[in-house]
């Protein structure tokens, strides 16, 4: 458990009251260190602009109402999908409604049943490979990270190494467009009126245009293939072939590049994320990493057999840990279709609702030393309840992350794999500062010094 005096990193957040103008000028800044350091004890803020009202809730109940009880009642809000609707197109992190419904109808069933068990051996080569490729010396782990996750989602849905040349050359331009587009800026809080502009880079349409391209490729071959009899039995081919119960229609192409894009945004960002994130905070509390690394070497020693994930416990609770302090998508937002009444307040058609795991997960009137890395904190009452009740990493209810478990998965077993191998130490002078860009980065980089075991 951390000290009080030495906890893990996070942005300095600005005084309790900060003008609407001057959000202004932070509109191209990063939002994690824009907000007032009040929204971190407060159940729901309101922030007022010349056109638009938003709310921002914290209370459990207000978001389980939002997102569990009623969520056709809160759609995702448009603006906040304009950003990426260049790359995602129209995938299943974007549409809501019939749409949505849909969409999931197809792609669920890709992800039930055995599939964690049968895309084992493709994260286990994964991090086989993310083994190999790591060296002693200063390393720059979240580079490290995203060439590991963006391997593991080639490898499970395409059944393609991250060698593959167009595996690789859509690993390189996702790294050039997750540097120049955030997945949230100002109008999270503040919304801007459709005529004011969006303030999307040239080189962020271009980037996106090309990974689209590459997917496209890709798409196709394996359609071929599926129409030649000789496809491999990985995701792509399940989500491709399967139809949709209610209207026995499949995905068009143009329907399944849009997925594969947010899959690679979801299976990949979010992943290489968190797992920057673990391996700096397992620097950073030695005795924690050192814990893990006796688990893994016991756990690892006999090969690639799912069974192994029952007992990486301690690496699971370390990735946990790590989605809490440092959730990879910060802030969702919905909107209102119709008027609400939140905790005595008048919400009106159309109305902003964010909902921050950023500051849920630290809410100092919900968890227990909320600052503070903690492992062991999920054995314990206060954890227990947070974790049902203040714990959305994924997401919860109908909107729930697909690939949820899939990612409990890989992060808790790279995790292992790596700290078996190496001893992952801090860099004096080198400390990050979380930045929010597609996910939650580092914004100069997390740099570590890793030495062989």
């Amino acid at each position: 458990m951390s000290a009080p005096g030495d906890l893990p990193p996070k942005p300095g957040a600005h005084a309790e009251q900060v003008s609407f103008w001057r959000y202004l000028r932070l509109l191209r800044s990063d939002i994690l260190s824009a907000l007032p350091t009040r929204l971190y004890r407060a159940w729901m803020a309101e922030y007022r602009t010349p056109f638009f009202r938003s709310y921002l809730i914290n209370q459990p109940a207000l978001i389980d109402a939002v997102l569990k009880a009623r969520p056709m009642d809160f759609p995702k809000s448009a603006r906040i999908g304009r950003g990426l609707r260049p790359l995602l197109g129209r995938s299943v992190f974007l549409t809501n409604g019939a749409e949505w419904q849909r969409q999931r109808r197809i792609i669920d069933p890709a992800f039930e049943g055995g599939r964690l068990r049968d895309t084992f051996p493709a994260i286990w080569a994964a991090g086989e490979a993310a083994v190999a490729r790591m060296d002693e010396g200063p390393r720059e782990v979240e580079a490290d990270m995203s060439h590991a996750a963006a391997d593991v989602i080639f490898r499970t849905l395409f059944s393609l190494p991250i060698d593959d040349k167009i595996a690789t050359e859509v690993f390189h331009q996702f790294r050039t467009y997750q540097r120049s587009q955030p997945i949230l800026n100002l109008a999270a809080i503040l919304p801007l009126p459709d005529w004011m502009p969006r303030g999307h880079r040239a080189q962020t349409r271009r980037t996106a245009a090309a990974i689209r391209a590459l997917i496209t490729q890709v798409t196709q071959a394996r359609m071929a293939q599926i129409a030649q009899g000789h496809a491999p039995d990985d995701l792509a081919t399940k989500i491709i072939t399967t139809t949709d119960p209610q209207t026995g229609k499949r995905f068009s192409t143009e329907e399944m590049v849009d997925q594969v894009a947010v899959f690679f945004l979801a299976g990949h960002e979010t992943s290489a994320s968190a797992l920057g994130w673990a391996l700096y905070l397992l620097a950073r509390y030695p005795e924690w990493q050192d814990r893990l690394a006796e688990e893994a070497e016991a756990a690892l020693a006999g090969g690639p057999d799912f069974a192994v994930m029952g007992q990486l416990r301690l690496a699971r609770d370390v990735f946990r840990e790590t989605l809490r302090l440092y959730p990879p998508v910060p802030m969702m937002v919905r909107e209102t279709t119709g008027v609400e009444t939140f905790r005595d307040r008048t919400l009106p058609r159309g109305a902003q609702i964010v909902i921050s795991p950023w500051h849920l997960h630290r809410h100092e009137r919900l968890w227990d030393n909320p600052d503070g890395f903690d492992p062991a904190r999920w054995a314990t009452q206060n954890g227990k309840q947070c974790l049902r009740e203040a714990f959305i990493p994924f997401s919860t209810g109908p909107r729930v992350c697909t690939g949820a478990g899939f990612a409990m998965v890989e992060g808790p077993l790279l995790l292992a794999m790596l700290v078996r191998a190496f001893r992952f130490e801090t860099l004096p002078g080198r400390v990050p500062v979380p930045v929010a860009y597609l996910t939650v980065r580092a914004k100069d980089g997390i740099w570590l010094q890793v030495r062989r075991r």
